[in-house]
C-alpha cells in the first residue's frame, strides 16, 4: 500500500500559529517568540510563510487506508455526507479545532492533509525550510501577462501544469510536503493604476478576468472526471485594491457594482469553474471588514456553493488592532467563526478552545465548518484508496518541469502574451540577413525578475541571452546595463539597432522579505525606493518611468530604437511613445522571457498579446485612489479622455480586416442566447493571431451602463491570406443588471448595439439586436 502523504502532529501546528512580527530580526527569523521581549503582533506575510511551510515539520507518513475500509468514512461506496457524518462522529473537539487552520490531516484516523502552496502563476517552493531544499516549477508570466495573451486556453493549460506539479510533488514522499490547495488564482480586478497588486491580477474588466479565471480554475483542478488534481483558493474576496491603509480601510460602493462588476470574477470561478475555496480580503466593504461580512456566508457560501472561507494572514487580529471592532482575539475568532472563516492564516487555537468551553461556540458549529474541508479532501481523493485515484501514480522522473511537454506550454504562453504597442515604419521585426549589430540595454536586460508571488524556476532566459541565441554569431551584441560611463550611448552608437530593456522592479528591491513594516504613512511596507514602484503593502505614488531618461539618452544617438517594456502594471511613457519608433510590453516573470522576446524581435513569432487594462496618458486623469465607484471614471468602460493605449489594445506584423458582421437571430429572448459571427481576414503576408473582441452598448435602459462593456473575445490564428468566420456566443443574462428596489438580475427590453473591434477605443463593425 502505498503511503500517501505526510501529516503534522497538532504540537508541531501549534507552535507554527503563534508566529508575529517583532522589532527583533533575530525573532522574526526564529519565528518563536522568546520570554522576556517585546510584544508579538500577528504580522501578515511572515505568518502566512510559516502556516503555509508548516506541512514540512513532518513527524510521520500515516498510511490513509488498508485494503479493506477501518472506518465508514474511507468507504467510497458511501456517499459524500455520509463518509462525513463518519468522521466528524471518530473526532474530538481539539481535532475539529485543529482542523480550521491550514492542517487538515487527522494522524489519529490517518486522515492526511490537503496543504496549501501560493500560485497565481507556478507553484512556489523557492525557499529552504525545516532542512528541506527549495523545489523547483514551471513559472509562467505575472497574471497581467497571462491576461494579455487573451488566451484563456493558454491559460488554462497553465493552470493544468501548476496542479499537476502540486500534485505530483505531494504524491512523491521526497518532498516531504503536501500542496494540493494552490491559492490561486488572483480574482480581483485591475481598478487602478496605482494598486501594488496589480502584477497579481488579469486585468480591468469583470468579464475578462472572470473568464480567466475560470479557465485557470479548471486548470488546476484537472481533466479527470471524478477527481481533482488540486484545489483552487481565489483571492482576495472583495474589492481588494489599495495597499496603503489596508488593515484599516473600506471600499464603498453600491450593490450594483458589487453584483455587476467587483464580484464578477469570484462568481464566474465558484459557478462556472468550479472552484470552492477562496480568501476574505482585508479592506471592509461599505465599513464592515470582510472577514466578518454577512456577505461571506449569505452569498458566497449559501447562493454560490463555497466550501473554504479563509482569512489572510494576519486579518482576524487586526479586527482588534487597528480596526479596534472586538476587545481581544479570542473575540474576534469567534465573530470570524460564526460568518463562516474555516480556515485561520492567525492566532486561533486556543481562543477557540476557550470559546468552547465558555459556550460561545458549540461543536454543532465546528462540525458544519470542518464538514467542508473535508468535502474537498474526498474530492481530491485523499480519503479512497490510492489504487482508486490516477494521480498516485506521479511518481519518479522525470520531474514535469523538466519535461518538453510543460516547457512548450511554458515557452507559448510566453510568447502569446508578448504586446506589440507601437511600430513604426515597420522597424520589427529585425531581419539577422541585413543587420550586423545589436545593443542590449537596460537594467532589465541581463535579468529574469521574480515577484513575491514566484518560485524558482528550472531554467531562466534572459532578454540578452535570448537575443544573443536568437541572433546568431553573426550579429554583434553590444550590451550595456546603464548609461554609467557612456557605456549605453556607446553601444548604442556603434550598434545598427538600440534595444532599450526596462521596467519596474517586482519587489522594490532586494530585501522585501524584511521590509513588513508598518509605517507612518500607512502603508504596509517600507516605501520603494522608486516611487513608481509597488508590491503588496505598498500602492505606487507616480506612474512616470523613470527609466524613460535611459530610452531619451540612446534614441538621441541611435534612431532605429526599440523599447521593450517589462512591467507589472502601466506607465506614462509618452515620450517613448511620441518618438521610439518601436515599443513591446511583457510582464515579469516567466522563465522563457528572453526567448519569447527575441523570436518576436526577430520575426519567428508574431505578437498577438493584447492589453489588459487602460493605460493613462497622465495620472490626472485617475479618481482619487480610493474612490470605489468605477463610474467616476475607472476603466475603458467610464474612462474620461484619452488613454495612452485603450483596454485591448495591441498591434501585429499583419494586418487584419473584419467583414460580414451577422447575428444567428436579430432578436435575443431575456433568457435565450444567440450567437455572434464575422469574417476575420489576414491581409498581410505573414501568419498571424487575431484577436477580436465582442463589446455591447445598452441602447433604451432605464439605468446607467457602461458606455460599451466586453461580453466575449476570441483569439484565432489565421495564415496569411486566409479568412476564417469567428463566432462567439452572446448570453441574455451577461446584458443584466441589478435592481437594488427589488433585489435580483433585471434583463431589459431593448435594442442593444453589439459591436466588433480589436480594442475597446477601435470598434470596427457594429449591428442591433432587440431583447424581448
Amino acid at each position: 500500500m502505498v503511503s500517501r502523504t505526510a501529516v503534522v502532529t497538532p504540537q508541531v501546528y501549534q507552535s507554527a500559529s503563534f508566529l508575529g512580527r517583532r522589532s527583533s530580526k533575530a525573532g522574526i527569523e526564529s519565528g518563536t517568540p522568546k520570554s522576556g521581549t517585546v510584544v508579538w503582533t500577528p504580522d501578515k506575510m511572515a505568518m502566512k510563510k510559516l502556516l503555509l511551510s508548516s506541512c514540512l515539520a513532518v513527524c510521520s507518513l500515516v498510511p490513509a487506508f488498508t485494503q479493506q475500509p477501518k472506518y465508514p468514512f474511507q468507504d467510497s461506496s458511501l456517499s459524500v455526507e455520509k463518509r462525513i457524518d463518519n468522521l466528524l462522529s471518530l473526532m474530538t473537539v481539539d481535532e475539529k479545532i485543529n482542523v480550521l487552520g491550514t492542517m487538515t490531516a487527522v494522524p489519529r484516523l490517518g486522515v492526511p492533509n490537503i496543504g496549501n502552496t501560493e500560485g497565481i502563476h507556478g507553484v512556489v517552493q523557492r525557499e529552504a525550510r525545516f532542512g528541506r531544499q527549495p523545489i523547483t516549477t514551471t513559472q509562467f508570466p505575472q497574471p497581467p501577462g497571462m491576461g494579455e495573451s487573451w488566451d484563456p486556453e493558454m491559460v488554462r493549460q497553465a493552470g493544468y501544469v501548476e496542479g499537476y506539479e502540486a500534485r505530483y510533488i505531494t504524491e512523491n514522499p521526497q518532498y516531504g510536503r503536501q500542496l494540493l490547495m494552490t491559492w490561486g488564482p488572483q480574482s480581483d480586478l485591475a481598478r487602478d493604476p496605482r494598486w501594488g497588486r496589480s502584477e497579481e491580477v488579469y486585468g480591468e474588466d469583470p468579464f475578462f478576468n472572470g473568464t480567466m479565471t475560470v479557465a485557470f480554475s479548471k486548470g488546476l483542478e484537472g481533466d479527470d472526471p471524478k477527481y481533482w488534481q488540486a484545489s483552487p483558493l481565489l483571492k482576495h474576496f472583495l474589492a481588494n485594491s489599495n495597499e496603503d491603509h489596508r488593515d484599516s480601510s473600506s471600499s464603498d460602493f453600491d450593490q450594483r457594482l458589487f453584483w455587476e462588476y467587483y464580484s464578477v470574477p469570484f462568481r464566474m470561478a465558484f459557478l462556472e469553474g468550479g472552484a470552492k475555496a477562496v480568501m476574505a480580503s482585508y479592506n471592509g466593504w461599505n465599513g464592515t471588514p470582510m472577514a466578518i461580512n454577512p456577505v461571506m456566508k449569505s452569498i458566497v457560501v449559501d447562493k454560490w456553493g463555497v466550501d473554504v472561507i479563509s482569512s489572510d494572514g494576519g486579518a482576524v487580529s487586526q479586527l482588534v488592532d487597528p480596526r479596534h471592532l472586538f476587545p481581544n482575539q479570542q473575540a474576534a475568532v469567534v465573530a470570524c467563526l460564526k460568518n463562516g472563516v474555516n480556515q485561520f492564516l492567525d492566532v486561533y487555537r486556543d481562543q477557540t478552545k476557550q470559546a468552547v468551553k465558555d459556550g460561545e461556540i458549540t461543536e454543532a458549529e465546528l462540525d458544519a465548518l470542518v464538514r467542508p474541508k473535508f468535502r474537498i479532501a474526498i474530492k481530491l481523493g485523499l480519503l479512497d484508496p490510492p489504487d482508486m485515484v490516477p494521480f498516485t501514480k506521479m511518481k519518479g522522473e522525470p520531474e514535469p518541469w523538466n519535461t518538453d511537454q510543460e516547457k512548450a506550454i511554458s515557452k507559448k504562453m510566453a510568447l502569446e502574451s508578448v504586446v506589440l504597442l507601437k511600430n513604426d515604419k515597420n522597424l520589427l521585426p529585425l531581419d539577422k540577413s541585413t543587420i550586423k549589430s545589436v545593443a542590449v540595454i537596460g537594467p532589465l536586460a541581463d535579468s529574469v525578475r521574480w515577484d513575491w508571488y514566484g518560485g524558482t524556476p528550472p531554467y531562466k532566459v534572459t532578454p540578452l541571452q535570448g537575443i544573443k541565441d536568437e541572433a546568431g554569431s553573426n550579429v554583434k551584441v553590444n550590451y550595456a546595463e546603464s548609461e554609467l560611463g557612456n557605456a549605453a550611448i556607446n553601444a548604442a552608437r556603434h550598434s545598427d539597432v538600440a534595444i532599450v530593456v526596462i521596467g519596474n522592479d517586482p519587489t522594490c528591491g532586494p530585501d522585501m522579505a524584511h521590509d513588513w513594516v508598518h509605517t507612518i504613512d500607512g502603508g504596509g511596507t517600507l516605501a520603494c525606493t522608486v516611487a513608481s514602484d509597488g508590491r503588496e503593502g505598498r500602492d505606487r505614488e507616480s506612474l512616470t518611468l523613470e527609466q524613460e531618461q535611459l530610452v531619451k539618452q540612446v534614441w538621441a544617438v541611435n534612431p532605429k530604437t526599440i523599447v521593450v517594456l517589462i512591467s507589472s502594471f502601466p506607465y506614462t511613457i509618452n515620450f517613448t511613445q511620441e518618438h521610439i519608433p518601436a515599443i513591446l510590453h511583457m510582464a515579469h516573470s516567466s522563465q522563457d522571457e528572453g526567448t519569447a522576446l527575441a523570436e518576436v524581435l526577430f520575426g519567428d513569432y508574431n505578437p498577438g498579446g493584447h492589453t489588459v487594462v487602460t493605460w493613462p496618458k497622465s495620472i490626472d486623469q485617475l479618481p482619487p485612489m480610493m474612490d470605489y465607484n468605477i463610474r467616476d471614471g475607472r476603466t475603458y468602460m467610464y474612462f474620461k479622455g484619452e488613454p495612452l493605449y485603450p483596454f485591448g489594445f495591441g498591434l501585429s506584423y499583419t494586418t487584419f480586416k473584419y467583414s460580414n458582421l451577422r447575428t444567428s437571430s436579430e432578436r435575443l429572448a431575456k433568457d435565450g442566447a444567440l450567437t455572434v459571427s464575422v469574417d476575420v481576414t489576414n491581409a498581410g503576408s505573414r501568419d498571424g493571431d487575431a484577436v477580436v473582441e465582442m463589446y455591447v452598448q445598452h441602447l433604451g435602459g432605464k439605468v446607467q451602463e457602461p458606455h460599451e462593456a466586453l461580453k466575449g473575445f476570441k483569439r484565432v490564428t489565421i495564415a496569411a491570406g486566409a479568412t476564417k468566420t469567428v463566432e462567439i456566443p452572446l448570453k441574455a443574462s451577461t446584458l443584466a443588471w441589478w435592481d437594488e428596489k427589488q433585489p435580483g438580475w433585471k434583463v431589459e427590453a431593448e435594442p442593444v448595439k453589439v459591436m466588433i473591434g480589436d480594442s475597446s477605443a477601435d470598434i470596427l463593425l457594429n449591428t442591433t439586436i432587440h431583447v424581448q
